[in-house]
């Protein structure tokens, strides 16, 4: 297994889900994906951010926490590859967008409690799309709760990923430019992925486009 551990990220409809459902059927993977309809906090905190940000970051915390340790409870026993559809410190990266500076300093606390006990990825995978095409993923798959999101939250979390990737350099990370692809339909435009995933890249950050 060159990359033991694969991670899919990317914005808010951005398709990561739908990739890492391929991509683990294809390695024979175990797959996690992020459990949306069990957080009691989701509706409101696209309702009235400001009230419920914290509640709604802590439980995602907790169960990406849980996902992780329960699907990589050894990484030195790991007998297949793992895909996972987000990265653990992406809680971290919304809770900067989302919370005001006291709950974001108790928020990174137990983050760093936290983080050094998980297994980190061996690729990480991030999806570029164009605002216009989010916004338009996010309204063609209908989750009510993600209908009044802004595209400047969209940008802030697109820069929040930038940000965090200019100064990581644990593992290569691939910023794949999927606006004008359809890895779902088309399977050349997945095959280019695939064949990317299964290169061997140095670490730091490498920019693709998928056409």
């Amino acid at each position: 297994m060159a990359f033991p551990i694969v991670t899919v990220e990317g914005n808010i409809g951005s398709g990561k889900t739908s990739l890492s459902k391929k991509l683990a059927k294809d390695m024979g993977a175990t797959l996690v994906l992020e459990t949306f309809a069990d957080n009691p906090f989701l509706q409101k905190f696209f309702e009235k951010q400001q009230d419920y940000a914290l509640g709604t970051e802590m439980f995602f915390m907790a169960e990406r926490y849980e996902q992780i340790k329960d699907a990589v409870p050894d990484r030195e026993q790991l007998e297949q590859p793992v895909v996972v559809d987000y990265l653990f410190t992406k809680s971290l990266l919304y809770a900067s967008t989302n919370l005001d500076a006291d709950e974001y300093a108790l928020f990174e606390k137990i983050f760093g409690i936290l983080n050094p006990k998980l297994p980190h990825s061996d690729l990480i995978v991030y999806l570029h799309s164009g605002l216009d095409r989010l916004i338009a993923n996010i309204f063609q798959r209908g989750r009510e709760f993600e209908q009044t999101v802004r595209r400047d939250y969209l940008q802030q979390i697109e820069d929040r990923y930038m940000a965090y990737f200019a100064t990581y350099d644990a593992c290569p990370i691939l910023v794949l430019d999927v606006s004008n692809a359809d890895f779902v339909q088309k399977e050349k435009h997945y095959l280019q992925i695939k064949a990317l995933i299964e290169k061997p890249h140095s670490k730091g950050v490498h920019h693709y486009t998928i056409e």
